[in-house]
This record gives C-alpha cells, structure tokens and sequence, in this order.
C-alpha cells in the first residue's frame, strides 16, 4: 500500500481532528472492501482503486469532506466480495486527495478516523453502503498501562534491528506519541503481519488488552526473524565448511599429484597386492584384475566407483586358498563328542567315519581330500541337533558357521543380488565363508524344512547346487558372477520333519534321525551336563545345590512332556534361581538336594499327570501310538455306543485318512461280527461313536486302524482291554495288519509313558534295530500278521459290561422269539427277552 512514513511525521499538522467531526449515533456511510490491508485511525495510506464497484463509489462522494467507511476483507483473493467476505469492524475514512491513473483506475490517500462497527448493510448494489456505529476507546490512565506502553516501545525498537524493512525514522514516530492506543495502533499498523492479527488489534477496545496483544505480536515476530536468521546462517556455515573441504581436497591431490602419490594409484597398487596375496583361481583373478583397471578409470566422486570397490573387496577377503587342518585323530574326535553330548551315536559314528576315511586315504599315498559330507540331522525340538554342529567343528578342528533358513523366501539369501540393484550383497554362503576365513568349515544349514517360497523366488531350489557334491564345486553367487568351490565345505542341515523338506533336497543329504530322549538318557544328560551349567550360570556352587535322581526323574514326568531336553533344562533353571534367591536371603538349609518330593516346594503343582491306568478301565478305550514333529506320542482311541441304527460318529478332528480306518474298522467288524462274538445283527439296534481326546489338535494317518477295531470290538463284547498295553498298525477289510512307520518314536514314546507291552505289525520287525536297547529290554514288543491275533493278546477274557445284542426277532404270530447271546470264551450266557 505504500510507505506512510513522511506523511506520519507530519501528522500532527495533517491529520484530521475526529473530534471536529459531527457524527452523532448511528449514520449510514458507503463501505469500501479493502484487500490485503487494514487501515487503523490516525493512519494514512494510499490506497489503489480498480473495481468496478469501488470506482463507482469514489464517484458519488459528495464534493468537499469524502467521507467512507473502509473494511477488510477476510479474504483478498475474492473479486466481488459479499456482506459475509467482511469484517464486521472497520475504520472511518476520509479521502484527503484522489489520482487519476493512467489505465482508467484511480489512487487516493486516505486518513483512518475512528473505529466503527457496521450495524447492518443497507444497500449492497452497485456499492456497499452500512449503518455503522462509533465506538470509542476505554479511556485507561493507570500506571500498568504506562508500563505496557513504554515496554511496546522497548521491543519494537528491537524489532526495527532484526528486521529489514522498519526503518528508525519509524522507531522515532512511535517514541513521539503518547497516548497509549495510537502506540499500539501505529506499531501494529507498520508490521508485515497477517491481516488477521491486526484485525484483532482493531476490534480491541480495551487499551490495556490491546498493549498486551500488540506486546505478545512484536516479540513472536523477533522470535521468527531471529530463529530464520539462525537457520540461515547455519546453513551458509556448512555450505562454507563443504567448500573449504573441498578446496583443501583439491590442494592435496594436487601435491599428491606433483609428488607421484596420487591416492587413487596408492589404493590401486595396495588392491593389486591383495589380488594376488588372495591366491585365487584362475578365473577369479583375471575377473579381479579386469575389475580394478575398470575401477582406474572412474572417477572416486562416481557412485559406480564404490560399487566397484566393494566387490574386489569381496573377491580378495574371500578365503580362495584358505583352509584349516583338519584333527585327524579319531579317538581325540571321540572324546569331545562323548564331552558335549550323551547319545547320539549315529552322528557320532558318521563323522568318526568320514575321519577314518580321511585318514586310510592319506596312508595310501592319496592326498587326503574328501568331499564334504552332506548330512541332514532330523528330529524333535531339544535333542541337541544344532549344538552337536559346534562339537563336530570342535573336534575336527575346523570353523563353525551357522545360518537360520527358517522363514527364509527370497532366492537371494542363498545366491545374492546381481551388483545392478543398489546395495547388493552376496548371498549367505559366501558371506558365511567370508566371516570363517577358511574355505572347509562346519556350515550349519538351521531349520532347513521351514523354507518358504513365494514370488520372489524359492530357496529350496537355490540350496540344490549347494548340497549336491557333484556340482558344488562351482558355486556361482549372482553377486561374484565367479565359481566358488565348496566342496570341502562340510554342510550339516538340521530339520523336525523329513516330509517337509522339498523331494529333490531331500535325496541330496545324508538323514542322520535324532528320536527323543528315554528317561534313563534325560537323567544322564540332566546330571552331566545341564545341572552343572545351570548351577553355575545362578551362582551356585555344587554344595549349596544338587539333584537326585528321583527329583530328576519327577520333574521329567510331572513338569515337562517332550521328546528332547529343552523344557527340562528351562525348569532345572527354574529351581537354580529359586534356591539362589534362598541362599542370597539367608533362608532354607545350607546344602539342599532336591528329591521327588522336594520338587513341588520350588515348582508348584504339577503340569502334567499320569493318567494311563485311569483312563484305560473300560471297554472302549484303547491306547494308541501317534509320530508328531516333537518325536512319538501316545493317543488315547475311546468308542461309545447308544441304542439307534448302526450308524458312526466320528470326532476329535480327524483327517480323511483315519477317518476311512475306522470305517474300515466298523466295516471289519459287521463282517465277522460272528467271529468276534457279536451279535450280527447288533448295527440294527445300535450306533458307535468313536472320539480321539484333545480334539483342538488334528491327528490324520492310517497307523491307528487297529486300535479303532480293538476300541469297537471292545466296546461290542464288553472286554475291557488289557492294563499297559499299546497298539499301532494299519488294517485291511481281510484282517491284515500292514506296517507302519515312526516305529523308533512311538516306541520311545510308549517307553516314555510307562506303558509294559506294545503290538507292532510284524513287517516292522526290521525297524527294531534303530530301538534304543533300554526301550527294548523294558517293553514287551509282540509283532502281528492279522487282526484275529490281536484280540486275545489285547483283550481280557470276560466281559465287565453285557455285550451288544440285536433287536428281538417277532414272529408270525406277532410273538417275540428268544435270542441267545453269542458264545463268548466257550460259555454261552443266556438273557430274558421281553415281547414287544
């Protein structure tokens, strides 16, 4: 709007007196939007008149005093601002002279009155024109208004320092005004601030409020300009400091230059060292070499300059030619095996193998190189699978690498990212090499049936080249683009289920299975082994701690249900920490052996219960075996029966395979129904229901067909089944027991539970001899070829229940006919019959 500052130091002359003027009341005045400015009293601006409708009003003001109401707008943008586009606040104007431009426009100065508010709008075509109302300032002659004032005046002369356009010919027009409301008039008026703030300035009526809201404007304008000077300096700081550097640099190169010691041929001839201090292959080093005479041609502030760096640094900290010596002595081998583990006695035996292998190779004058073995550990959770990977490398005396491939899906974990994508990196294997050193270290393959594959590509397929010793030889990382060879890498892969790890990765490795632990080898490895390391890791010492064996063995039965010896080292744990809070706090008995019945003081109840005699009492129980991924379990099989139609109800999430035995049970058994003992026509008088407990878990396979028929034929005849016996097999409609597998688990599991006698088919006889000697010697194991077999061995002899019969037969004459039961065990048991 233009600078007022030459007319402000006349104003004492130039202003009009408002006080001459006669406004009385309410009076009605034209109103003139004005956009992106608010005019204050005592205050003259020029103003630029265009519109239509403005140029409109300037031409009807009356000759003489050119009287006019002027009010922001609230938004300048609007063209033909409304009543609404208003403040409802303005000032009272008088237009001291008009110019005419030369674009049909005009220019006028206008002096700011008194304030005014605008009652009501009278007309609004072709211009505003409102009743408005003078209001005058609360007069406030106290002395925190003099305070306020003198304050304003302080500040603002800061704010004329911070800020480039307020002048001090301006500082001395606010220091020559006395009346406290023009001082916060003229010093908002002058500021570059949004027109809502001064407009609040403007509605303020109190002169008080008004001092302090112009006070809290000028010191947050300071903060603002000093805060982005700040800023800005800063930055012109850095860019000066970036500069300098880089001027200084360039100085430096320079000398290095002129001296012959440019660091690029420094870098250079220090990577051709380490080339050929790598002792790579042939096609390495030429691919190396190649490399590095591209990497003198771009220039270091290039990113494809570090992108070359980076990979002939990878290709020289690759062990090409680095390898350690391998421990040869089998009976050292032995001996840190045995240390670091109980069992476990076919891992053991492979590496002692490979070893002697290794070893006769050497005495026939070979040169003692061998393929690295590709072994596959397989087995529950907690059998010391991944552990035995450490004590294998401890013996052989090589490096140990471990990788977990669990939820493992994108390809490029196992061969790397080609150097096109930004940030690439080699795959797993090598980096794992790069991070042993050598080139024939233990590289343990974790969790490898929990593999995924999804669009990224699928990392079964990309460990086919590394674990075929036929090819990988020549492993070619996407990231390298060069053949390693891993051959003398000795790969053990660890998983808890066979039937998940791909077809074809599979019958690449070795599979060494890992059953779980008996409760003689759990107190073994308890006493040696997990007691020692946790009374150790709590402080303790082995006098102020110790355990039993019958404490072992009550924690093994009643606080954990497993294959392998996790859960029990978590609750060993458990006690350790107990009894050392006891000893720190000066409590129970200096030295403490934790037997069978102490063990509840520090456990509490127990999580588990033995139930098998309990839930085996009567007719139509039968216990089964089961193979989980945490080794063998056993499964209870119950049958109910009720009066209806023959029918079979089948629950406890059962999947389609057992489903189909137990049909073929109940089918088995309507069939020789007179062979059994049964009523043949008992399906016409009654329905089974066959139910397998913990019905959240889903149980599928055809291995528990003949404890369905034993639970059915049991539950018909009313023979209980005989105390500590299990059964597992698959059925025929003829009667025929086919073998099953897992037989090593089941047994365990079978040995684990207590039970004394298990029926196994007899073509499982061949599996008897990966059965641990202790689970055989305590089981009674009884092989079966057909189903009739099994009925003496496992059922007792005289029913406990009345077994089913028929529906009575009528006659012609509508009488019923006596029905006999069926001869059960030579004796035949008769029952009265009741006519319909």
């Amino acid at each position: 709007m233009g600078d007022d500052s030459k007319a402000a130091e006349q104003e004492q002359e130039t202003i009009v007196d408002e006080k001459s003027l006669d406004i009385l009341g309410d009076e009605d005045f034209p109103v003139m939007p004005l956009r992106n400015t608010v005019l204050f009293p005592q205050q003259i601006i020029p103003i630029y008149i265009g519109r239509e409708q403005s140029l409109k009003l300037i031409e009807d003001l009356p000759s003489g005093r050119k009287m006019l109401v002027v009010a922001a707008q609230k938004d300048g943008s609007i063209e033909v601002p409304t009543e609404e586009d208003l403040y409802r606040w303005g000032t009272l104007a008088v237009i001291m002279k008009i110019f005419d431009m030369p674009d049909n426009s005009k220019s006028a100065i206008v002096q700011g009155i008194a304030r005014v508010k605008i009652n009501r709008y009278i007309t609004t075509g072709p211009y505003f024109r409102a009743q408005v109302e003078r209001v005058e300032d609360t007069p406030d002659d106290s002395l925190e208004v003099g305070a306020l004032m003198t304050n304003l005046r302080q500040i603002y002369h800061r704010l004329i320092e911070v800020v480039p356009y307020l002048t001090d010919e301006q500082s001395g027009v606010l220091s020559n005004l006395q009346d406290p409301a023009r001082v916060a008039d003229r010093a908002i008026s002058m500021m570059n601030i949004p027109n809502q703030e001064k407009q609040e300035i403007l509605e303020e009526m109190d002169i008080k409020q008004r001092l302090e809201k112009a006070t809290v404007i000028v010191n947050r304008e300071i903060q603002r300009t000093e805060l982005g000077e700040k800023i800005q300096s800063e930055v012109q700081d850095e860019i000066s400091k970036t500069q300098r550097e880089y001027y200084l640099r360039e100085q430096l190169k320079a000398i290095r230059r002129e001296l012959g010691e440019d660091e690029q041929t420094i870098d250079q001839k220090e990577l051709e060292e380490k080339i050929k201090a790598a002792k790579m292959s042939e096609e390495a080093e030429k691919v190396a070499m190649k490399e590095l005479e591209r990497l003198g041609r771009i220039p270091p502030q290039s990113p494809e300059f570090t992108v070359s760096r980076t990979y002939i640094d990878w290709l020289t900290d690759l062990p090409w030619s680095k390898a350690t010596e391998d421990n040869n002595d089998l009976e050292n081998a032995q001996q840190i095996l045995d240390e670091d583990h109980y069992g476990l006695d076919k891992a053991k035996e492979r590496i002692l193998e490979y070893l002697a292998v290794r070893n006769l190779k050497a005495q026939n004058g070979g040169d003692g190189k061998l393929k690295g073995p590709i072994l596959c550990l397989a087995g529950p959770p907690g059998t010391g699978k991944t552990s035995i990977g450490r004590s294998i490398a401890r013996a052989m005396g090589r490096e140990f690498i471990r990788i977990s491939l669990g939820g493992v899906r994108d390809e490029a974990e196992i061969r790397g990212h080609r150097r096109t994508y930004i940030g690439a990196l080699p795959g797993r294997i090598i980096q794992g090499l790069k991070k042993a050193g050598t080139n024939n270290p233990i590289f343990m393959l974790d969790e490898i049936d929990k593999l995924g594959m999804d669009f990224r590509g699928d990392p079964s397929s990309a460990l086919l080249e590394v674990l075929d010793p036929e090819q990988n030889y020549s492993f070619n990382d996407h990231y390298l683009e060069i053949d390693f060879d891993l051959s003398n890498v000795m790969f053990i892969a660890t998983a808890n289920r066979k039937d998940q790890i791909p077809g074809p990765l599979r019958d690449r490795m070795e599979i060494l299975d890992f059953t779980g632990y008996i409760d003689d080898e759990k107190i073994n490895i308890a006493k040696n082994f997990l007691v020692p390391k946790q009374v150790k890791e709590n402080g303790l010492t082995p006098e102020q701690l110790s355990f039993q064996d019958s404490g072992l063995l009550e924690v093994i039965h009643s606080y954990t249900r497993e294959a392998g010896v996790r859960n029990l080292e978590r609750e060993i744990a458990n006690i350790s920490r107990k009894r050392a809070r006891e000893v720190v706090e000066g409590k129970g008995e200096a030295s403490v052996k934790v037997n069978r019945k102490t063990v509840g003081h520090y456990l509490g109840p127990k999580t588990y219960y033995w139930e098998v005699a309990e839930r085996a009492n009567e007719p139509g129980i039968v216990i089964g075996l089961a193979w989980t991924a945490a080794g063998g379990d056993i499964l209870f099989i119950e049958a109910s029966r009720m009066p209806g139609r023959g029918q079979l109800h089948l629950t406890g999430q059962l999947g389609d395979v057992m489903k189909e035995s137990v049909r073929a049970a109940w089918s088995y058994v309507r069939a020789h129904a007179e062979d059994l003992g049964i009523d043949p026509n008992f399906y016409k008088a009654w329905d089974a229901h066959v139910h397998v407990p913990a019905g959240a878990i889903p149980k599928d396979g055809p291995s528990a067909g003949v404890g369905m028929l034993i639970a059915i034929v049991s539950l018909l005849t009313g023979r209980r089944v005989k105390e500590g016996i299990a059964m597992t097999g698959e059925i025929t409609l003829r009667g025929r027991v086919l073998p099953i597998g897992g037989v090593k688990e089941k047994l365990t599991a079978a040995h684990r539970a207590g039970l004394k006698q298990v029926i196994l088919p007899f073509e499982n006889k061949r599996d008897m001899e990966d059965v641990p000697e202790k689970v055989k010697k305590d089981l009674k194991i009884t092989f079966v070829k057909r189903m009739n077999q099994i009925l003496d061995i496992a059922l007792e002899s005289e029913p406990s229940i009345p077994p089913v019969t028929g529906p009575p037969e009528v006659s012609e004459d509508g009488a019923s006919k006596e029905r006999r039961r069926p001869v059960v065990d030579d004796e035949v048991l008769t029952e009265d019959v009741v006519a319909n």
